[in-house]
């Protein structure tokens, strides 16, 4: 099966974190880019990773936004197996948004 090329996207209505993307069941996901935009608020962000075999979360980003401006806070790929949740937390709900671009490969082991 061929690797997929997606996008999710981030539009907060709340201040707690949100799960932006879970990796389907048979897939890994590799994340090449998470870019945030703040139209004009200072907005602290802060990116996660829930390990689903650990049933831990850790913290992968964080940035201090000041508006208006775009920020890409992630420094290089991040790999996320089968069940890792990504989630986007930001202070303020107003004027900022963001994309999320990732590839899922398919786990030929499991077909």
């Amino acid at each position: 099966m061929a690797n997929i090329y997606k996008n999710a996207f981030y539009d907060p209505s709340v201040t707690t974190p949100v799960t932006v993307y879970t990796v389907p069941t048979d897939r890994t996901a590799i994340v090449k880019n998470i870019q945030l935009t703040s139209e004009g608020t200072n907005t602290i962000v802060k990116v996660s990773v829930t390990d689903s075999s650990a049933s831990t979360t850790y913290q992968i980003a964080y940035a201090n936004i000041t508006g208006p401006t775009i920020c890409n806070v992630s420094k290089g790929p991040n790999v996320l197996e089968s069940g890792d949740a990504l989630k986007i937390e930001s202070s303020s709900t107003a004027g900022i948004s963001g994309i999320v671009s990732y590839i899922e490969i398919f786990d030929e082991k499991s077909a």
